[in-house]
């Protein structure tokens, strides 16, 4: 049985396909916000520590990137009994979640805002990047994907998931490492932060 499962597991291979099973796509990008309220740096930080999306129970961040990913996927059985995927069409829509004032700014707060809310929106635009990438990376890893002796096109969707799994984590480390950057002594999100409160 071992020797059968290390000769499956070599033998599944990356198949050329034809132009037309390849389609142009882009990703969708939406931005919303929440309302926070204050008029000058301090107050409109505090009041992001009270509103920011949620990621957890009781942690709250200034902004966050949300994605949603469907695919429209075809896997065919070949005459030689493997199973290709032969078509493999991503949607991607991205969302953006970032805070708003509710209430107009004195002059000086709100040139400090405008530069905070513009550094923030740029850091979660990379967090954009990198979900668009993983989605490339998927893709090009799956279209012609091939698993030998699956008829039934089942065992290619057990090999398949396992695929995007490890695509996924590289991703989620990709942007946990990132974030450590930017939040760390010094770091870009940290300043943008110190710069609002003192309204530089």
């Amino acid at each position: 049985m071992k020797a059968d499962i290390r000769s499956l597991a070599a033998a599944i291979a990356i198949a050329s396909l034809p132009m037309t099973a390849h389609a142009d796509w882009q990703a969708v990008e939406t931005t919303k916000t929440y309302a926070i309220s204050g008029t000058s740096g301090a107050e409109l930080y505090d009041s992001i520590g009270e509103r920011g999306p949620l990621l957890g129970p009781k942690v709250r961040a200034i902004a966050h990137t949300d994605f949603k990913l469907t695919w429209t996927r075809k896997y065919e059985p070949q005459p030689d009994g493997a199973c290709t995927i032969t078509v493999n069409i991503p949607k991607l829509i991205i969302t953006y979640t970032l805070p708003k004032p509710s209430a107009q700014l004195p002059a000086s707060t709100r040139k400090s805002w405008q530069k905070f809310i513009a550094g923030v929106e740029a850091h979660e635009r990379v967090h954009g990047g990198f979900i668009k990438d993983m989605v490339k990376e998927i893709e090009a890893m799956s279209v012609g994907f091939s698993v030998p002796d699956d008829p039934r096109c089942s065992k290619i969707r057990t090999e398949l998931t396992k695929r995007l799994g490890e695509i996924s984590n590289k991703e989620r480390r990709r942007n946990s490492d990132f974030d450590k950057v930017e939040f760390s002594d010094g770091g870009n999100l940290q300043q943008l932060v110190l710069k609002l409160v003192r309204e530089e």
